[in-house]
């Protein structure tokens, strides 16, 4: 009877054996199809970030270029500006110095209306 029993648990051993081996590589199957399906879309989100990458860049280095250019626009505007106010003060010399009076002036007078002291009592 021992025998018997030995047997009867031997095959169903081998049975689950087998069974689980058969899920084992239905397991490995399914994750060797997920991996091979994943890798193409794994490929093209690192291709779209690559991408995206060079884009961010390249505006960036267009945005520097534009800056670069708008600098210098300025500094030319403003040497031509410097220039002509200094052409400007040695022609006319008495006026420039009553617009700069003038200019202080009114400078002095609305400074004083926005920061008047309190007065004590």
């Amino acid at each position: 009877m021992q025998t018997n029993i030995t047997s009867q648990d031997g095959t169903a051993a081998n049975a689950i054996s087998h069974h689980v081996e058969d899920v084992s590589n239905s397991m490995h199957h399914a994750i060797d199809r997920a991996s091979s399906a994943a890798g193409p879309a794994i490929d093209g989100i690192a291709m779209g970030a690559h991408q995206a990458t060079n884009r961010i860049a390249m505006t960036a280095t267009d945005a520097a270029i534009a800056l670069r250019s708008a600098g210098d626009r300025l500094r030319n505007a403003q040497s031509r500006l410097a220039q002509s106010c200094n052409s400007y003060v040695r022609e006319k010399p008495m006026t420039s110095l009553g617009i700069a009076a003038a200019g202080g002036f009114l400078l002095g007078m609305v400074l004083s209306l926005t920061y008047k002291t309190p007065t004590r009592h």
